[in-house]
Parts: structure tokens; sequence; C-alpha cells
């Protein structure tokens, strides 16, 4: 199962980011329609994100509530939920399914792996959160049992949109590679 994460407060953004459009569709939508592709989806929202819930309604897109207290509160929530599973940020809009199915190659149920792209392919305008030479992405493996690093090699993965700039480029960008 994969779970798009977008019940966040989005307090750099000052907005609901799930909704906010790159290359003129819903970011929620772009991560959703990769993710179908590959398995079993469904967004977690919150009471933080009433646009994000009527977008899931008007697009017939599965939903499951959330405490809405902060990111570990609610993968935790849903881990105790559902069992292992594959957690996506909503603000990734240039994730591909091939992205989901390398993680989900190679995840055991057990241990979570945490996606990281090697700091070179990420692209020189982009500053992502880095941690041991790596930029971390919003791609994970939700296990129970320890964590390891999944090395991922989409560079547009280092692109989670957090701030108007970051939507400003995330629209250039799409612009430029057409998606």
């Amino acid at each position: 199962m994969i779970v798009i994460m977008a019940g966040g407060r989005s307090s750099r953004m000052g907005k609901e980011k799930p909704v906010l459009k790159v290359g003129g569709i819903p970011m929620l939508l772009r991560v959703y329609r990769e993710a179908e592709k590959v398995d079993e989806t469904i967004t977690a929202l919150s009471r933080n994100t009433p646009k994000t819930r009527e977008l899931c309604l008007r697009e017939g897109i599965p939903f499951v509530e959330t405490p809405g207290r902060g990111y570990v509160e609610d993968v935790t929530h849903l881990l105790r939920e559902f069992g292992p599973f594959i957690s996506v940020s909503s603000d990734l809009p240039f994730i591909r399914a091939g992205d989901f199915w390398a993680i989900k190659k190679a995840f055991n149920g057990k241990t979570s792996l945490t996606g990281v792209l090697p700091l070179k392919l990420v692209p020189k305008d982009l500053k992502p959160a880095t941690y041991l030479g790596y930029a971390i992405v919003g791609l994970n493996a939700v296990g129970a049992e320890g964590e390891d690093f999944f090395e991922l090699n989409n560079p547009l993965l280092a692109l989670n949109v957090n701030t108007p700039q970051e939507l400003k480029l995330a629209n250039r960008i799409a612009g430029m590679v057409g998606r």
C-alpha cells in the first residue's frame, strides 16, 4: 500500500500544498496518478487540509483521517492502522511510478527505508535537506524494525515544494520537461 501524506499544516507555504498546481495540475493529483500505477493508494488527510479533502472527494481519491499533530505522529498512527506501507509526500510533483517501484521492490516489510538522493544528482538550484552526504526525499517505506537509507536516482525528487519560491521553480521545470 502507498500512503500519500497530505495532512500537514503547510506553515512555510501559507496555503494547503496538496491543492497547489504545478504545470496546471494539483500536486496531490500528480503524485496520486503515479502511485496508483504501482499499488493501492490512499491519501492521509487531517483537519488541517479541508481543501485537500474537497479535491479528494471531487476526484474520487480514497483517503483516511490522521490526527494531524505532526508527521511522526501521523506515520505512527498509519503504521498501527495499516501495517507496513510506502509513504510519499504530496509535495513531490516530479515523482514517477518507477521511483515507487524501486522502493517497493527493496522493502522487506520490516525495516524502514528512507529515500535519499546522492548529492551529486541534486540540481544546483535546489537546496534540499541533507544528511550524511545525501538529500533526504519524501519517499519512504515504513516498517517497525530499524531504518536504512535507500538510494534513488530521479534528480527531481530533490524538489520538495515547501515555499512559494519552490513552487515557482517547480512550475518553470514543469514547463521545460513537459510534465
